[in-house]
């Protein structure tokens, strides 16, 4: 079974909700919307699990995380950084793995620096260790459009999702 999880941790309303006629117990507000639309964008990215930077700084322990870009979800104006949670890949303790990851890492780096070239590099000799990775292949093909058609100079380096 291949599902998508989102994850944001926030102040939410929990409770039976509705009308003597029709309730149902739900939860609402900006976190629970922020949730849907992480797991929404798992597809995007190809990963199982994203959780939000809310999720990320009430996290104890260690975990390994991969940041997966800052988006903004339809309907909000303020960016989130999401990032995958990896404690489950098998190959983790690898040193292929963590080659991976470091070059992810420094693709990310020039890709917000504007460095499209460098970042482009970067990504393919991530993709060598891991051709299937969709996250990487993403950061690639855009980096590839930015450096034919450059964002604007106040570019954010922001993904604005246009669905939900």
């Amino acid at each position: 079974i291949a599902i998508g999880i989102g994850i944001c941790t926030g102040e939410v309303v929990a409770g039976n909700i509705g009308s003597p006629k029709r309730f149902d117990y739900t939860a609402i507000g900006d976190h629970v919307n922020i949730s849907a639309r992480l797991e929404s964008a798992t597809k995007q990215y190809g990963v199982d699990i994203l959780v939000s930077e809310f999720t990320v700084a009430a996290l104890t322990g260690d975990h390994l995380l991969r940041e997966i870009d800052l988006i903004r979800v339809k309907g909000k104006n303020r960016p989130v950084r999401v990032y995958e949670a990896m404690n489950h890949c098998s190959d983790a303790d690898s040193p292929q793995f963590q080659r991976f990851l470091e070059l992810y890492t420094l693709g990310l780096a020039a890709k917000r620096r504007r460095a499209w070239a460098e970042a482009i590099n970067t990504f393919e000799q991530a993709l060598k260790i891991r051709p299937r990775d969709k996250t990487t292949q993403i950061h690639r093909d855009r980096c590839r459009n930015y450096a034919e058609s450059p964002p604007p100079e106040d570019w954010d380096g922001v993904w604005t999702m246009a669905s939900k």
